[in-house]
């Protein structure tokens, strides 16, 4: 890491945890788990906090659904300690992807390579 890198640890919040958050996590979490995106979620003493440092961006649509309900006190046992059911037709959770070339496009879509033929549809041309 790079004196850069560094200053702007000082800084910002957005890409990482800053040197305040870290110092905080050091004095007063207590490690709870850490997520398949290697998120790591923290609570302190009297578990009146909780919180999680990112792995990478921070982005609260990377926050898996059973990490949510524990963060925003939904249930009081993390997922390393309560074994969440989940039903056979859920999806593996999949982080907001609005505003990315993965965002879903729809047919006819800009976005998409090769536009669709269209037959219901004459485009208007000045003669």
């Amino acid at each position: 890491m790079g004196l850069g890198h560094n200053i702007k640890r000082l800084f910002t919040w957005w890409d990482g945890q800053s040197y305040g958050t870290q110092l905080w996590t050091r004095r007063h979490g207590q490690k709870v788990g850490e997520d398949d995106q290697g998120n790591v979620f923290y609570r302190n003493a009297d578990d009146s906090r909780r919180w999680v440092i990112y792995n990478g961006e921070n982005e609260a649509s990377r926050v898996a659904p059973e990490w949510h309900g524990w963060l925003h006190r939904t249930w009081d046992e993390p997922p390393t300690e309560a074994n969440l059911k989940r039903k056979d037709w859920e999806k593996p959770h999949q982080e907001n992807l609005t505003g990315t070339m993965a965002a879903y496009a729809p047919a006819g879509s800009i976005r998409k390579a090769a536009p669709v033929e269209r037959s219901d549809y004459e485009a208007w041309s000045p003669e």
